[in-house]
């Protein structure tokens, strides 16, 4: 059995971090700053100085649409350029997503992006968990839900022009989402993490939502 307890380490104090030097390499629709830091060491003492480059895109929120009566589940599938170093497509399967602008709270943009991206009004928000999607190399931070779906849904092409956003609606049984995840035809994180929590937590969102 593992002695593994969080607490042996000591509370995170920003005395444990010295930013020596910050710069923004590059600045176009998202941005790139370099940072030089040191930090505090395990066994005592400092590290060597090193430099650092952190991607700035800001966080994000991802909702996920459920009707527990009817068991089905929206999923949203577009384009996406990272994808097509090594995937099959890179139009991929997701959730819903977008990022927080100044001034919003997490769940004002689910709301958002679920009109936005699939014509939907969501009025109630489960918070799932949230989770930093690369630590390494970027500040952002992802806030998952799970959107309480009760109204029919129009599986046609959403999205806003101004944003080049070209989306497809697909409305699935929750049972073929989690074989596709089985399947790994949906291999993006955030879907990934929505669709297994739902999977953990379904009775409990059952029992909350299907009546």
């Amino acid at each position: 059995m593992s002695d593994f307890k969080l607490n042996q380490y000591p509370p995170f104090s920003t005395a444990d971090v010295e930013i020596l030097d910050k710069a923004t390499v590059f600045q176009g629709f998202f941005r790139l700053d370099r940072y030089t830091l040191r930090h505090r060491l395990f066994a005592g003492g400092w590290s060597e100085p090193m430099q650092r480059e952190m991607f700035e895109r800001g966080h994000a929120v991802v909702v996920l649409p459920y009707n527990a009566q009817t068991d089905e589940l929206v999923l949203i599938e577009q384009f996406r350029l990272g994808a097509m170093a090594s995937s099959p497509s890179p139009w991929l399967l997701e959730a819903i997503a977008g990022m927080i602008e100044p001034g919003e709270s997490a769940e004002q943009v689910a709301q958002r992006e679920a009109e936005e991206e699939a014509g939907l009004t969501i009025n109630e928000l489960w918070p799932m968990l949230s989770y930093l999607s690369s630590p390494g190399g970027t500040t952002e931070r992802i806030q998952l839900f799970l959107g309480r779906l009760t109204q029919p849904v129009s599986t046609g092409l959403f999205g806003l022009a101004a944003e080049h956003e070209d989306i497809k609606v697909h409305l699935l049984k929750r049972t073929e989402a989690m074989q596709l995840l089985a399947e790994q035809k949906i291999d993006n994180a955030a879907s990934v993490i929505a669709l297994q929590w739902l999977a953990l937590n379904l009775d409990k969102v059952k029992q909350a939502w299907g009546a």
